[in-house]
């Protein structure tokens, strides 16, 4: 087939045709991007809302919980349109739109967990300094830098993709405008796919090894805590950012560092799921269920409304 520019854009595949199967995963995927909201937003509001969370470690929570409603957002809403109306066209306008908000909040949560770990590898192994290492300015610093470089990445990766030509299929065999599929079904994918793993290395991998190079030295420095409950509670300072830190990287990972293959399509929409919209919404019930400052905080929020409402 000829180079060509398909001109009614793409046609995303998406799960299935079976009409009884689309009703049951429009109303799966509408309850976990209402959880996901509802959760992320739950942990917005407390956090601000209680004067003992405004610390460097829900600053960033809070950040992390408005990246995770946004990341879904960007996904979920599309796949439910289809999934109800059976509209599975999306222009190319549209489509690298939700590429670039994508690129751009998948690689903002990266920075933002990297910013996390060392938060806690300060607040664990410098617990005198730690309000000089991790002041309110440099917190700001590190925020802003997290999300100006998710959008320059973003902005870059998303203009060079915009550059590839279609000559394949205009059918992308996912659920969303993500870039691998895409790159499946150019014809000038040569240099874009070592573009692709160069960014899947600087962007996932090293950030993981930052990761998990604080956490030696956390766990290093909580072994050297003489006290046992001393060491549980150091340690469940960072237990849940752990596992969303395992969670978020292991499904993404598994994603984008393996080939492409016609065999593995099917894996890769249901391993995209995971990290789109499953762990956003896992994150709130991470950080609340195992977080005692958090559940305390709560607590104290709901006793707050039910004064207010028996007042009135």
């Amino acid at each position: 087939m000829d180079n060509q520019t398909f001109p009614a854009g793409f046609y995303i595949v998406g799960f299935t045709n079976d009409a009884n199967k689309k009703k049951t995963l429009f109303i799966v995927f509408l309850f976990i991007y209402l959880i996901g909201i509802v959760g992320n937003l739950i942990i917005i509001t407390v956090i601000y809302l209680d004067s003992h969370l405004q610390t460097p470690m829900y600053l960033f929570l809070c950040n992390l919980s408005s990246v995770d409603i946004c990341y879904t957002t960007v996904t979920l809403p599309k796949l439910m349109d289809m999934l109800a109306t059976e509209h599975n066209s999306i222009t190319f306008t549209q489509c690298f739109t939700q590429m670039y908000f994508f690129n751009f909040l998948a690689t903002t949560e990266v920075f933002l967990l990297t910013a996390m770990a060392y938060d806690r590898y300060a607040a664990i192994c410098f617990p005198l300094q730690y309000y000089l290492i991790m002041n309110r300015k440099k917190c700001t610093c590190i925020l802003i830098s997290v999300w100006v470089s998710g959008c320059m990445n973003s902005l870059f990766f998303s203009g060079f993709a915009s550059t590839l030509t279609f000559c394949y299929s205009n059918k992308i065999q996912h659920f969303f405008c993500d870039v691998k599929p895409l790159v499946k079904i150019s014809c000038s994918n040569g240099i874009f796919y070592i573009v692709m793993y160069v960014e899947t290395v600087f962007l996932g991998i090293f950030p993981l090894f930052l990761s998990l190079t604080s956490y030696v030295k956390i766990i290093s420095s909580i072994l050297q805590i003489k006290s046992v409950e001393g060491r549980k509670r150091a340690f469940s300072t960072c237990t849940s950012h752990l596992t969303v830190l395992f969670i978020f990287y292991g499904t993404f990972l598994w994603m984008y560092i393996r080939p492409t293959s016609d065999d593995l399509d099917k894996q890769d929409v249901v391993i995209s799921v995971l990290y789109t919209a499953v762990t956003p919404m896992l994150n709130p019930l991470i950080y609340s269920l195992r977080n005692k400052e958090m559940k305390s905080a709560m607590v104290r929020l709901v006793k707050v409304i039910k004064f207010r409402i028996s007042v009135r």
